[in-house]
């Protein structure tokens, strides 16, 4: 099983990483305008996001606005939307099991159980850290290919935002979390044989010789 000072580690690796995965499904800055070759007008930006696209003014204003429908996005936008809040929730709920079955709590009294809870957990955040690193990387890919691409025109060109690198850190710190909690909370195995032993006294089984 486990020690408790790994699995406070991983339940603030998991803490950290949930928070990573909430910052990138809310903040729009997943894509972020390009400003390169004759694209030199700088008087504002334009940053996109899962659920919006802002526009932010070289004042400091900035205006919102909510896509119009889910049907009219790209496929990556769409798988990411779904991907982060399923790693959300189950980051969540990985963090709920992993209190449940750690050392450090007494919610379960079984200690032949606690291992097998913790391990339940950690493969539960190895699972979220891959939800959360897929779709930014899917979005990184496209956003590479495009601005590579000499048939994009250069006002249309985008460069990875903020939210890239943040879910790339978030999914690292769950599969940390992940891969110790498996590793350190293997379930004991109880085929082994037990040993006796015996004094040299009256508490050893008498045998009878011919």
């Amino acid at each position: 099983m486990g020690s408790s000072g790994v699995q406070i580690t991983c339940v603030a690796l998991g803490v950290l990483g949930l928070i990573g995965a909430i910052v990138c499904c809310v903040v729009p800055r997943w894509k972020v305008s390009s400003f390169t070759g004759s694209n030199i007008v700088t008087a504002q930006s334009t940053q996109e996001g899962l659920w919006m696209t802002c526009v932010v003014q070289s004042t400091g204003q900035q205006q919102c606005k909510r896509y119009d429908s889910l049907l009219v996005l790209s496929s990556d936008l769409q798988a990411a939307r779904a991907m982060t809040i399923i790693s959300c929730m189950l980051t969540g709920l990985s963090l709920l099991i992993l209190f449940c079955g750690a050392d450090f709590t007494t919610c379960v009294q079984n200690e032949d159980a606690k291992p097998k809870i913790s391990l339940l957990a950690g493969v539960g955040l190895l699972v979220a850290g891959l939800l959360v690193i897929i779709p930014v990387s899917w979005s990184a890919h496209i956003v590479v290919r495009d601005f590579n691409n000499p048939l994009v025109p250069p006002g249309q060109k985008k460069e990875l935002g903020a939210c890239i690198f943040v879910g790339w850190a978030a999914g690292a710190l769950l599969i940390l979390g992940g891969g110790l909690l498996c590793c350190f909370s293997r379930p004991q195995s109880s085929s082994g044989g037990t040993a006796k032993y015996y004094s040299n006294g009256a508490s050893a089984p008498s045998k009878n010789y011919v």
